[in-house]
């Protein structure tokens, strides 16, 4: 643990839970719907299809809200704030939030659905381990999306080792060192690598470095003096125009044709650069506001309701598209944006809630019971502070065994 720094003044984003994040949850999982939806209903072409097709950038939302939690509590530590996430406790923590009702998704897809029943070994293989995007192939029907989890467990993975090395940096250079690192990721397309056939290498984890350094700088900031960031944030028609002007962008010729994938590396470049200021637009009002700043909409019970599903509905959104289809009378590419879109979002949700109260929410409670069957209970790992987790340590002053008995929020 460093020399304590001199205390910041607060920010909102030094909250242990943030009701608003968890709302901007929920609107990057149905912004990913979203695209699936018009590209899957033939919405291409013209100012709307450009337009529908670039909420793909929901996948920016996701990575740096994954940096931001989970990179917190080490900016935090760095400025001798708190002692240092334990890496053990976080990569358990980690395996339980994203594997348990992903593995139940992916046997089911590959087992039920009928345009992935036939899958090789080699596909159940690369799915079961989020190794898609390394094995020629492999994103199936179902669960093409998940090509964006496999980039985000690699980053959960190197995680501890970037915080490793920004540790032995001063606090000063944290800052600069990711915002270089992020535009450097921008060059990854120029370097000569060779991959197998069927593998995009531009779906490898460091194309994407930028969108999560978006949520790292957030971090940091949270726990710095206020400075031209927080002004920024706080400034809530220049963060939306800033916001806007980069959707706009990768909307427009600049990032590509109106279809999932850039045509050419400088579109993608342009693409994943918008990608990285629109999640830190969007983000940084959230984080970067005074304590005690109402976000009434996402902050409200029924976005943070939707944002606790969002990983669910991310995970089996595209089965419930492909169940949507038949029950609307129509086909692939057949039309009926508005009419597919509701049906996929309540049948989403709702498989998103079974899976959330059966699988998602027990497992990460049993992890809990086990690791804080003993006191002293440890904070977050996204927490600022060394306090302890809240639920848990509310149920270690009752009983031996602690149980989680409110909703925890974790990253």
């Amino acid at each position: 643990m460093s020399a304590a720094q001199p205390a910041p003044e607060p920010v909102g984003g030094t909250r242990g839970f943030l009701p608003a994040v968890e709302g901007m949850r929920a609107c990057a999982a149905m912004g990913v719907v979203l695209t699936h939806v018009a590209f899957q209903t033939g919405m291409s072409g013209g100012v709307d299809g450009r337009l529908l097709h670039r909420f793909d950038l929901a996948v920016a939302v996701f990575f740096a809200l994954s940096g931001f939690l989970l990179w917190r509590g080490h900016a935090a530590a760095a400025r001798g704030l708190r002692h240092r996430p334990p890496t053990g406790h976080y990569l358990r923590s980690r395996l339980v939030r994203i594997m348990p009702g992903y593995l139940v998704a992916v046997v089911v897809i590959l087992t039920l659905l009928p345009e992935a029943n036939r899958a090789s070994i080699t596909v159940w293989l690369a799915n079961l381990t989020l190794t898609q995007v390394y094995v020629p192939l492999t994103l199936t029907a179902g669960l093409t999306q998940m090509w964006s989890l496999s980039v985000e467990v690699s980053f959960y993975l190197a995680l501890p080792i970037l915080a490793f090395v920004a540790y032995r940096l001063p606090v000063r250079a944290r800052i600069p060192a990711i915002a270089a690192v992020a535009l450097a990721s921008l060059g990854w397309g120029l370097l000569p690598i060779h991959t197998a056939e069927g593998v995009n290498f531009l779906n490898w984890p460091p194309a994407y470095a930028s969108w999560f350094a978006a949520g790292m700088l957030l971090a940091e900031w949270t726990v710095s003096p206020l400075g031209w960031a927080h002004r920024l944030a706080r400034n809530r028609w220049a963060i939306t125009g800033i916001a806007l002007g980069a959707f706009l962008i990768s909307a427009s010729p600049l990032a590509g044709p109106d279809s999932l994938v850039p045509a050419t590396l400088s579109q993608f470049v342009v693409r994943t650069a918008m990608g990285a200021i629109v999640a830190w637009a969007l983000l940084a009002p959230l984080v970067l506001d005074r304590p005690g700043t109402e976000h009434r909409i996402l902050g409200s019970p029924v976005m943070v309701t939707l944002g606790r599903w969002s990983y669910g509905l991310f995970v089996w959104h595209l089965a419930a598209l492909v169940m949507v289809f038949p029950m609307v009378g129509t086909f692939m590419f057949g039309g009926d944006l508005v009419v597919v879109l509701v049906l996929t979002l309540v049948l989403g949700n709702a498989m998103a809630a079974v899976s959330y109260a059966l699988i998602e929410s027990p497992c990460r409670t049993a992890l809990r019971r086990w690791e804080y069957r003993r006191v002293p209970v440890p904070p977050l790992d996204s927490s600022v502070t060394d306090a302890p987790e809240p639920a848990v340590a509310r149920a270690a002053s009752s009983s031996s065994t602690p149980r989680c008995a409110a909703p925890c929020t974790r990253p």
